[in-house]
């Protein structure tokens, strides 16, 4: 009992003290993503005044904070995966190994590129914009537009429990297994009243437990992004109108 009672108590310890690196972390997560947008506006007026070799520095600049960007949203993750999944053992455990082993991992499996990032597709057409507005930029066409335009780093948009949109969750998990979103108290209601529960999306077996759904380092920031793209979307949608109605007149 004793003994159930220590390794409980090392991974309570373990668990708080990843809520504080990965904290550390979200704060450079966030420091980068204002950093990107501040370079976005002012590559947008660097490109008014056609100083296109200013431009060009700042999406190189852009393509470096975005690739310390995942690896910090990565570290972010493999440390809420390995405090989460710890069980202490008669061994040492060998914490910096378990840590670099799961960020290589999640690296791997990500397999992305900064010049992909939603953040720099925003920076890419914000500078398009400025001389080419409604053109599809080179190597695009119109349904590539569409497609990018709409861009989405969620499988789901709404939480299939409460049916709340994401962009209106104010406090959103996701599955560590499946990667669905959920509001939280609505998915921890479900799993506590479901016993081996499983992801309540159609088609999806996703298991879930109260320790594999959580709030991971990215999941905020991509709902704001995706707040912003609705917001610039619905402002599209206005001015078209304005637009139609002038050409009616």
């Amino acid at each position: 009992m004793a003994s159930a009672s220590s390794s409980n108590g090392v991974a309570g310890r373990l668990r708080n003290a990843s809520l504080v690196l990965v904290s550390d972390n979200d704060s450079t997560i966030s420091d980068i993503r204002k950093a990107v947008i501040m370079m976005k506006n002012i590559a947008v007026q660097s490109e008014k005044d056609n100083q296109s070799e200013k431009v060009k520095d700042l999406e190189n600049s852009v393509a470096e904070l975005l690739d310390l960007y995942g690896d910090c949203a990565h570290r972010s993750s493999a440390i809420h995966s390995v405090a989460n999944g710890y069980q202490p053992g008669e061994q040492l455990t060998d914490f910096k190994k378990l840590l670099e082993d799961e960020f290589t991992k999640l690296k791997t499996k990500a397999s992305s590129v900064p010049q992909n990032h939603l953040l720099m597709r925003q920076f890419r057409e914000a500078v398009w914009n400025v001389h080419h507005a409604g053109e599809p930029m080179p190597g695009e066409d119109e349904e590539d537009i569409v497609m990018t335009s709409t861009q989405c780093p969620f499988l789901n948009v709404k939480c299939p429990v409460s049916g709340k949109p994401l962009t209106e969750l104010t406090d959103p998990v996701r599955s560590m297994d499946c990667k669905h979103v959920y509001d939280k108290a609505s998915i921890m209601h479900y799993i506590a009243t479901n016993p081996n529960a499983k992801c309540p999306i159609a088609g999806c077996r996703g298991k879930l437990k109260n320790n594999n759904v959580v709030c991971d380092p990215m999941l905020k920031f991509e709902i704001e992004e995706l707040r912003t793209m609705n917001k610039e979307s619905n402002r599209d949608e206005v001015i078209e109108d304005f637009t139609n109605a002038d050409d009616e007149d």
